[in-house]
């Protein structure tokens, strides 16, 4: 049997990178003349740069940056093809992890350490940059990310506006950064951004009022917060040249993936699509793979919007290859993932466990689990 092993990680417990691993064992002990592919993924969340620093021999670099609130941190992003790409999380840098739940507040958080970040690929000389946009603790559209690009964003006075999304309505003009020729300094730089979500920039399903509040944001705040990113919208175009305000997926990231469309050049795509056209994964099922293991830690709703496991099954459907899916938890009938190409959902739990028990113990329960559904299809 040819097998292809394509699965997301299972958050906190275990790494794609380590299921391809336990995968690998699985199948070379007990089924030795299979022919066996692992390829760890992601969808563009958490977890892309492991996936992909590991699939793909790269190395992880780190960079001391800003956190949402200005405090120094030590932020890890991915180099593949010899240095030639970098992969980073936005989430590393500006992520609503790394903010204390009392002090989450969206008018302060900013994007200036993803910022840094990108800043510190090109300087290494990387000209293609993946950037993941989940996950995020700021809603200011990017503007911090822009000052630390040496963008000026300045308030009707001339004066660099604040940090965080109280800036949005300071906003009354942005100067890129050029040469002494009067060139644009990041031109050339090929720019892909993971972005799952299609929410516009503001209005009722913008960024503000979508995501807000689970940044932190209060009633008062969504309302100041979405004039904000009008305002934004309003001078982008003014300053740039470019409109963003319908842009699909332009909430992303509080309004992160409209300012990397219109500062960057930035072309906003699923994270499944940057992913699989990265790993040649369409390449790997044209050959024939009789099967495909895939995973996720919590197989929900969501799981049917883009994310891995769905995604690939779609895709591997096409190509006549069945998939299986190891999962953590489901919370979703299985028939809906049948629809996608699915043949079986297999949960890892052997017994009844509480969640920490299931985490502590994932690599063994995976172990089982594999064993188990790979001896059923093999008969």
């Amino acid at each position: 049997m040819k097998i292809l092993v394509g699965p997301d990680s299972f958050k906190d417990s275990v790494s794609a990178y380590k299921f391809c691993e336990i995968a690998k064992e699985v199948i070379a002990e007990h089924w030795p003349e299979d022919e066996v592919t692992v390829l760890p993924l992601a969808d563009g969340g958490e977890g892309t740069v492991e996936a992909l620093v590991a699939g793909q021999k790269g190395e992880f670099v780190y960079a001391q940056v800003e956190d949402p609130l200005g405090t120094l941190v030590n932020a890890q992003y991915g180099l593949i093809e010899d240095g030639k790409v970098a992969v980073i999380e936005m989430a590393a840098a500006s992520g609503l992890p790394l903010v204390p739940v009392e002090l989450r507040n969206p008018m302060v958080a900013s994007t200036y350490g993803t910022g840094q970040l990108i800043l510190d690929a090109i300087n290494k000389g990387v000209k293609r940059i993946i950037v993941g946009i989940g996950g995020s603790a700021t809603s200011d559209a990017g503007l911090g990310m822009l000052q630390a690009l040496g963008f000026k964003c300045l308030d009707k006075n001339g004066n660099e506006v604040e940090r965080g999304g109280i800036a949005l309505l300071q906003l009354a003009a942005i100067e890129r950064p050029v040469d002494r020729d009067g060139k644009f300094i990041f031109e050339g730089i090929d720019l892909l951004v993971a972005c799952d979500v299609n929410n516009p920039l503001y209005g009722e399903k913008g960024a503000a009022y979508v995501y807000g509040p689970q940044k932190g944001a209060t009633e008062e705040m969504v309302r100041e917060l979405d004039l904000g990113l009008r305002n934004f919208a309003e001078v982008f175009k003014k300053s740039l040249g470019v409109e963003v305000d319908s842009l699909i997926g332009g909430g992303a990231a509080g309004g992160l993936g409209a300012c990397l469309y219109g500062a960057l050049n930035g072309q906003l795509k699923p994270g499944f699509e940057i992913i699989k056209d990265q790993v040649g994964l369409e390449d790997i099922l044209k050959e024939g793979v009789d099967l495909v293991v895939t995973a996720e830690g919590q197989m929900n709703h969501q799981s049917l919007h883009g994310k891995l496991p769905i995604e690939l099954a779609k895709l591997a459907k096409s190509y006549g290859s069945k998939t299986v899916a190891i999962v953590g938890a489901r919370d979703i009938a299985f028939e809906e993932f049948y629809e996608h190409g699915i043949i079986g959902v297999f949960p890892i739990a052997n017994c009844p466990m509480t969640l920490e028990y299931s985490m502590m113990n994932g690599e063994n329960l995976l172990r089982d689990t594999l064993v188990n559904v790979l001896s059923l299809l093999h008969n």
